[in-house]
């Protein structure tokens, strides 16, 4: 009975514990469904549904035109879950993808190893052609390839249709940049532009089956994206082309590290074309990366550089505006001009003498610019605000405005901040010891060509269908002094015969400086002897300018870098007068109504040399008392605003010192034409002309400015 009885009471003890236990598993579980339930539910249904960003159609880029520089389209990345693909056909399936893909034998044994691995997941190619993605999709229909295992998933990229003008290069690369793999704008206007560009992504929410991919049935937007804009450029592909191919033909004539060009409206301030040779294939970026990263790098805004002589023509903005200086004054054009202990000289060593100031600067004197500059106020420091003033106003020192992330203000010296000696004012009256772009030098150059108004340089003309604000053009030059300037460029290029010979274009008028500058080597504490930076900026157009051209052929090495004979197989104003000729094709410019353009100036030394019959019927002009230099020095001035002093009280005395000048002579300015038509000639017996003739390469004079790179 005893052990009945213990018997009875453990099961009823074991029924009330299990009682118990049931009773607690119950709330419990009525807690996780009932109470937890809905968090619970959440949760799962989030480990099988996770949000996916799917971007936006990235906008196209435009030229002014409508040609398509850049826009996206589609392709197939291929991919593989080979734990779908039956065992005994993954080899298989590996073969077949090899074949379609003509892949190497080592990427092709690398895929069979990956899929007879049996992974989840592999990324077999992230772009293929359309081609092959036909062919995988007839191999997956006719069943030689396992349709469960193998994916075609559509992806954009970017597309860059138009060739360059250098052989393997897209149009417009280094402007442009490009867009990376994972879809972000990268250099250029892709990066610069790429909010606007990339547009937002539409977030999706879908459930996933157990390799991760999306089931279509299940997808839900939750932020609705919206689509990249378009964007219309201001630059013209086919003179973009026109201006590549001049560029290339000079990099490989010359042995050029760069060659850079920018062609701007100078009266809108619009960007017409911008180019650097060499280029890349925006397609291919991965294989330029590889090769040379700082294909990657645009000079013309974000590369600065000593740029020599063109600066000259900011001097003479500055002394014409002071009322001290005009283009007739009479400068002394000494070999050499001494600062102790530096000594400023000009390229040739030679001195001129006596020389009008326009002359100054079409044959590109170092001593005259900086005794010019020296007059621009009563001391060197009231000099040195003035002619920082002039740069300021036409934008040297600051960005341009360009809209190109990277831009360079350049470096300017503020004389407020820290004084400018003596020397320090001759220097940078001709160019050294400051650093300027490319396209400062073109808004620069504008105002002086166009009346005098300061225009901003602009790449984008519309966003979609709004067309891009900017600001209006301000007073940055007072147009008499904008008038004197451009006729003093049409002096450089229509009186000096090199120059009259490389740039001048019968029927249009054109104009320019050029600048030919020692490069400082940083590591060695020195100026190059034998690589140089040459440029021209000027302007072409018919009766009115259409373009202003801003060149720069980048550490040239020259043939024979004597004092004053520095050779290069093209010089900057020979590409600068074929870019023109591209202008005036690719912009249908009608000729010139206005008498002489494109034509020596009268009774220069271009005249008499390039125009023999002409200089003789202005001869024929003189003598009867009519100067026909006068027109051409004052036709872009006001009627009635000839200078006092500047025409002749009689033409026979004109034409007693013209013989003069022409005759042998001696003296200073006889030996200089005697050295420059010399090396004229060595130059034209070798098939070229000579890049610096006048001058543009002045000795270095000085320490390196503060800030150089």
């Amino acid at each position: 009975m005893d052990h009945a009885r213990g018997t009875e009471i453990r099961l009823r003890i074991f029924f009330v514990v299990l009682a118990v236990v049931a009773v607690i598993l119950g709330v419990r579980l009525a807690y996780w469904q009932v109470v937890r339930g809905p968090e619970l539910r959440a949760a799962a249904v989030s480990q099988l549904a996770r949000p996916v960003e799917i971007p936006a159609i990235r906008g196209s880029i435009r030229d002014r035109n409508g040609a398509i520089l850049a826009i996206t389209a589609y392709r197939d990345r291929l991919v593989a879950y080979p734990k779908l693909i039956p065992e005994e056909e993954r080899a298989e399936a590996a073969r077949t993808l090899g074949t379609i893909l003509e892949l190497s034998p080592s990427a092709a044994l690398a895929l069979e190893e990956d899929l007879v691995a049996g992974g989840e997941y592999v990324l077999v190619d992230r772009a293929i052609d359309e081609e092959a993605s036909q062919a995988i999709r007839a191999a997956i229909e006719e069943g030689r390839i396992d349709g469960a295992g193998i994916g075609l998933e559509p992806q954009p990229f970017r597309v860059y249709p138009l060739s360059g003008g250098e052989p393997g290069t897209t149009l417009a690369s280094r402007l442009l940049g490009f867009v990376s793999s994972e879809g972000k704008g990268s250099y250029g206007v892709e990066q610069s532009w790429d909010a606007t560009l990339a547009g937002s992504p539409t977030i999706v929410e879908a459930s996933r089956d157990p390799f991760g991919r999306p089931l279509g049935s299940s997808a839900r937007v939750i932020e609705a994206g919206a689509a990249g804009a378009d964007l219309t450029l201001t630059i013209d592909a086919a003179l973009q082309l026109r201006l590549e191919k001049e560029l290339y033909t000079a990099w490989v004539a010359d042995k050029a590290k760069r060659v850079s060009g920018v062609i701007l409206d100078p009266e809108s301030g619009a960007v017409l074309a911008w180019a650097t040779v060499p280029g890349y294939d925006a397609n291919d970026y991965a294989a330029a990366w590889s090769r040379d990263p700082s294909l990657f790098i645009d000079p013309i805004a974000g590369l600065v550089y000593e740029p020599g002589s063109v600066m000259k023509m900011l001097t003479a903005a500055a002394a014409l505006e002071s009322r001290r200086i005009r283009p007739g004054t009479p400068i002394y054009d000494a070999p050499k001009l001494e600062f102790d202990p530096y000594t400023v000289r000009n390229a040739d060593h030679e001195g001129m003498g006596r020389i009008p100031f326009r002359d100054v600067i079409a044959y590109s004197r170092n001593v005259g610019t900086a005794r010019v500059a020296a007059r621009l106020g009563r001391t060197t420091e009231r000099a040195a605000e003035t002619l920082h003033a002039m740069w300021d106003r036409l934008g040297i020192g600051r960005t341009t405005g360009i809209g190109l992330s990277g831009e360079s203000a350049g470096i300017a010296a503020d004389p407020a901040k820290r004084p400018w000696a003596e020397i320090d004012l001759a220097n940078r009256s001709f160019g050294q010891s400051v650093l300027v772009t490319q396209v400062q030098l073109a808004a620069a150059f504008a105002p002086m060509v166009n009346g005098g108004m300061r225009v901003e340089p602009h790449l984008v003309t519309a966003v979609g269908e709004t067309a891009s604000e900017r600001p209006a053009p301000a007073r940055a030059l007072p147009a008499g002094v904008a008038g004197q300037l451009r006729a003093m460029l049409d002096h450089v290029t229509g009186a000096v015969p090199w120059y009259a010979e490389g740039s001048l274009i019968p029927g249009y008028l054109v104009g320019g400086k050029t600048g030919t500058a020692q490069i400082w080597r940083q590591a060695k504490g020195h100026y190059s002897k034998d690589v140089f930076n040459f440029s021209f900026v000027g302007y072409v157009g018919g009766d009115t300018p259409e373009a202003v051209v801003a060149l720069r052929i980048e550490e040239a090495r020259a043939f024979s870098p004597e004092q004053g004979q520095i050779e290069i197989a093209m010089t900057s104003y020979e590409l600068f007068r074929r870019v023109a000729l591209g202008v005036i094709d690719v912009l249908a410019i009608p000729r010139s109504e206005i008498p002489g353009a494109g034509f020596p100036e009268p009774l220069s030394e271009a005249d008499r040399e390039l125009t023999p019959n002409r200089y003789l019927n202005h001869r024929a002009e003189l003598a009867r008392g009519l100067d026909p230099r006068i027109a051409f020095w004052n036709r872009y001035l006001p009627a009635g605003a000839l200078e006092s002093g500047e025409v002749a009280e009689n033409g026979e005395g004109v034409l007693t010192e013209i013989d003069a000048r022409e005759s042998e002579g001696s003296g200073a300015e006889t030996a200089s034409r005697r050295s420059r038509d010399d090396g004229r000639d060595r130059g034209r017996e070798r098939g070229r002309d000579r890049g610096a003739a006048g001058g543009d390469a002045g000795a270095p004079a000085s320490p390196a400015p503060e800030g150089r790179p």
